[in-house]
């Protein structure tokens, strides 16, 4: 059933490639960030892929846009958030992959869940640890903004269950998360494999890392060249690095 604070706002609808749309609102939209998450993660055919706190799905949705995946999880917590994203396949005609839209706790899963078979799971964490900084005010926003429901630390557990031997887990956050992510990963048996910073000018603070971690990996982390993205919008870019 749609909340109060759901029904409120209008949504719309993004076309993101030819034949693929998003259903937005001001609740569940999408950033940069996850577009460049995306562009990232260096997903592949065949591949079984899982991405936490979906929102509007907007990464599984992206990731139809060349070379598709065979099947994509797509899991939220908020009922809304997954209404969207399936509002979205549906208006979608060039869709290659597999879309499984799940309502669920990370920290739970889900019944019938993949466990131990996935290739990648991605995530676009909620950036600042709780009662951190100033909360939105929405509720929406605070879940996806906040560790409210879950934590960096909940996002890794929840891949370790989910991820084959030698699978990806690839996040990105804040640089002042990046010690806090790099540990969660370590925690779990993921050892953090590839970095890299996203500036909006090459003499400019980063304002985002991207990372990928490998279940069961060996300790080395390559650093990939600063990546800069003048315009703040990333989304008409090439997927591939």
């Amino acid at each position: 059933m749609e909340s109060r604070e759901y029904m409120k706002y209008a949504l719309s609808y993004e076309p993101i490639a030819p034949g693929l749309v998003v259903c937005t609102s001001m609740l569940h939209r999408f950033g940069t960030d996850a577009v460049l998450l995306t562009q990232f993660c260096g997903y592949r055919r065949r591949e079984h892929v899982c991405d936490l706190g979906t929102g509007c799905g907007i990464v599984p949705m992206l990731m139809q846009r060349s070379d598709p995946p065979k099947i994509i999880y797509g899991v939220d917590i908020q009922p809304e958030a997954i209404d969207q994203f399936r509002r979205g396949i549906e208006r979608s005609t060039s869709i290659g992959s597999e879309l499984v839209p799940i309502c669920a706790d990370l920290k739970k899963l889900w019944d019938g869940a993949p466990l131990g078979k996935l290739d990648l799971v991605t995530c676009n964490p909620p950036y600042k640890a709780y009662q951190a900084g100033i909360e939105s005010q929405l509720t929406a926003q605070k879940i996806a903004r906040h560790e409210i429901l879950c934590n960096i630390g909940d996002v890794c557990t929840a891949a370790k269950r989910l991820l084959r031997f030698g699978g990806r887990l690839c996040v990105c956050n804040r640089p002042e998360r990046l010690a806090d992510t790099m540990d969660a990963m370590r925690t779990n048996s993921i050892e953090p494999k590839r970095l890299q910073f996203v500036a909006k000018a090459p003499d400019a603070a980063p304002w985002l890392f991207l990372l990928e971690g490998r279940a069961g990996g060996k300790p080395f982390l390559n650093v990939l060249p600063l990546r800069i993205v003048a315009d703040g919008n990333a989304i008409h870019t090439d997927h591939t690095m």
